[in-house]
């Protein structure tokens, strides 16, 4: 069962983010906390689709040369790579060299840009999915969800490429669509009140 242990200044986290001092910041500053900016949100999807297989601690360590490899994930960007772009990629050892993943990038950017014609912004997308309260399991405690699940056949409708439910489950947990830190965990009440203070863009 998931559970919480005291962190290096005392206080308790989320077990699973105390393998190393990347991941306890991450823990505390990005995951979970709400994000309504598009690159942020499209770059994270891409990055869940690249751990597919993998753990986030591998990926969470490349990410800065994922960044640089991806053009800081601007989608209007890599939606214009081509095959010359993939070949380079494929010999970039500061990434995942892994053929499908990356060329779901390129496919995914160009699908980015078509649903911001359709819908406006990657964010107001996304957020129209956010569960109610009633919709909500104990924390930690599911890999995939019902909305997850619906989320993932409709982004496959539109063409998104390596978006699995467990893949857009983990980017909920991550973008903070759900507050999945366990309940006496001491980040869950800084994003309880960083998800008040957000103005979700679906509405």
């Amino acid at each position: 069962m998931p559970s919480t242990e005291k962190g290096p200044d005392g206080k308790p986290r989320c077990s699973w983010c105390l393998a190393t001092a990347e991941y306890i910041a991450y823990h505390d500053n990005e995951w979970g906390f709400p994000v309504g900016d598009d690159r942020r949100l499209f770059e994270k999807i891409c990055l869940e689709g690249f751990q597919s297989g993998l753990s986030w601690r591998t990926i969470l360590s490349k990410r800065e040369n994922f960044r640089k490899a991806f053009r800081n994930f601007d989608f209007n960007k890599v939606a214009k790579f081509d095959e010359t772009d993939v070949e380079r990629l494929l010999q970039d050892e500061g990434i995942v060299r892994h053929r499908g993943k990356i060329e779901a990038v390129i496919n995914n950017a160009r699908c980015a840009r078509e649903m911001i014609r359709q819908e406006g912004s990657l964010a107001a997308y996304f957020w129209r999915f956010e569960p109610g309260e009633s919709e909500l399991d104990a924390p930690q405690t599911r890999s995939t969800s019902d909305i997850s699940t619906a989320i993932s056949k409709d982004l496959k409708k539109r063409g998104w490429k390596f978006v699995g439910p467990t893949t857009v489950y983990a980017f909920m947990q991550a973008m903070g669509l759900i507050n999945d830190h366990m309940e006496d965990c001491k980040a869950r009440g800084e994003v309880a009140r960083a998800r008040k203070q957000f103005h979700s863009p679906a509405k």
